[in-house]
C-alpha cells in the first residue's frame, strides 16, 4: 500500500486538520418516512473524527436510508446533519464534498477503462488536473496494471477496488463503505480491510456497514446498531461486548467419565461427551478456581480447557433478536 496525498486548491475542499471538527458526522433527530412507513425514527448519533466506526443491523433496519441521506441522494423528513461541520441543508455542496461513498452496487461504465472512470470522477468534483491523484489512487488500490482495461474486463472483485478508487478522488476526510466485501473472496476482503485501515491511520473518519460480524468487530473501534429504524446502541466496540459477561469453558478430561458426580453437578458443570464437561459462567460472579478445586476433588485430570466467550454476534442477537444477515 502507498500513501495518496490530497489535494491542495480545491474549491470545495473541507476544513485542515487545524480546524476540523469534533465529529466528523453528526444527526439530531433524522427522520425518514416513506409514504407513512418510517425508515428512521429520530436518530441521534455522532461519529468522532478518524473513528473507525461500523453501523450495524438487520435488513430493512434503516442503514441504507442513512446513508443515502449522507451523500445527498434522500431527503430526510425531520431533523439535521453535518458532515465535516457542514449542514447539509444550508451547504449540501460542501458536504457532499466532504463525503466519499462506495455503495453495495457496482455502478460503473462497462467501457470505460480504470483511468477514465477515475479522470471523469474528479472532473465532476472539481478536482483541477494538476491536482488529480488517479495513478496513485489506482496503484493504492492494486489496479495500476489494469488502468487502460475497459471496466467489463475486469474481474467483480476489480471493479469492487475500482469501486472504493471512485470514492477517493476527490480526496475526501469521510468515507463510507455499505457492505464493500459482500460477495468477494477472502484475499479480495482482506486487502479492502488493510487499505481501509491504512486510510483511517491517515487520518480518514471511515463510516462502514457490514453482515460480517467478526469483520466489525475487528476493524471497528465503536459500533451503532439500527433497529426498525431507531439507534439501538452506540458504544466502543469494547464496552459493547462487555455488555454480554457470559463464557463458556469447555473442559477436556484425560480420561473418559461414565457419569458426572453429583458435586459437580450441582455446581453446573454439564457432560457432552464421554471426556467432555461444559461449564456456563458469568466471570464476575464465578470464581473459576473452585471449579478445579472441585474436579482434583473428584479425581479427574484435566488434558485440556477451551474458552468461548461473548462475540458481537451474541451482542448483535440480544439487542435485536436478528442474525446479522437476516
Amino acid at each position: 500500500m502507498i500513501a495518496i496525498d490530497a489535494p491542495q486548491s480545491m474549491a470545495s475542499l473541507p476544513p485542515g486538520p487545524d480546524d476540523a471538527p469534533d465529529y466528523a458526522v453528526e444527526l439530531s433527530g433524522v427522520t425518514k418516512a416513506y409514504r407513512g412507513k418510517i425508515a428512521l425514527d429520530g436518530v441521534d448519533l455522532c461519529i468522532p473524527r478518524g473513528s473507525l466506526f461500523g453501523l450495524l443491523g438487520p435488513n430493512g433496519a434503516g442503514k441504507s436510508t442513512l446513508i443515502n441521506i449522507l451523500a445527498g441522494l434522500v431527503m430526510k423528513s425531520a431533523g439535521s446533519v453535518r458532515v465535516w461541520g457542514t449542514d447539509i441543508d444550508a451547504d449540501p455542496r460542501q458536504a457532499r464534498a466532504a463525503i466519499g461513498v462506495v455503495p453495495q452496487e457496482l455502478i460503473l461504465d462497462p467501457f470505460f477503462t480504470p483511468r477514465e472512470t477515475l479522470e471523469l470522477q474528479a472532473g465532476l468534483y472539481g478536482v483541477p488536473k494538476r491536482e488529480r491523484r488517479t495513478d496513485a489512487i489506482l496503484e493504492a488500490v492494486g489496479l495500476a496494471d489494469k488502468a487502460a482495461a475497459p471496466a467489463r474486463t475486469l474481474s467483480g472483485g476489480m471493479r469492487r477496488r475500482l469501486m472504493v478508487a471512485k470514492a477517493l478522488v476527490h480526496a475526501p476526510p469521510v468515507l463510507v463503505l455499505d457492505e464493500p466485501t459482500a460477495g468477494v473472496d477472502v484475499e479480495l476482503r482482506q486487502m479492502l480491510w488493510a487499505h481501509v485501515r491504512e486510510l483511517n491511520a491517515n487520518g480518514t473518519t471511515v463510516l462502514l456497514t457490514t453482515h460480517y460480524l467478526e469483520e466489525a468487530e475487528e476493524l471497528c473501534d465503536r459500533i451503532a446498531i439500527l433497529h426498525h429504524g431507531k439507534l439501538v446502541t452506540c458504544e466502543p466496540t469494547r464496552q459493547l461486548l462487555g455488555r454480554i459477561e457470559d463464557k463458556v469453558l469447555t473442559i477436556t478430561l484425560a480420561q473418559p467419565l461414565a457419569h458426572l458426580p453429583d458435586a459437580l453437578s450441582g455446581m453446573g458443570l454439564e457432560r457432552t461427551g464421554p471426556a467432555e464437561l461444559v461449564f456456563r459462567y458469568c466471570p464476575s460472579q464465578t470464581r473459576i478456581g473452585d471449579l478445579f478445586a472441585a474436579l482434583a476433588v473428584a479425581g479427574l485430570a484435566v488434558a485440556d480447557v477451551k474458552t468461548d466467550q461473548t462475540d458481537l454476534q451474541d451482542v448483535f442477537l440480544r439487542l435485536t433478536g436478528h442474525d446479522a444477515g437476516s
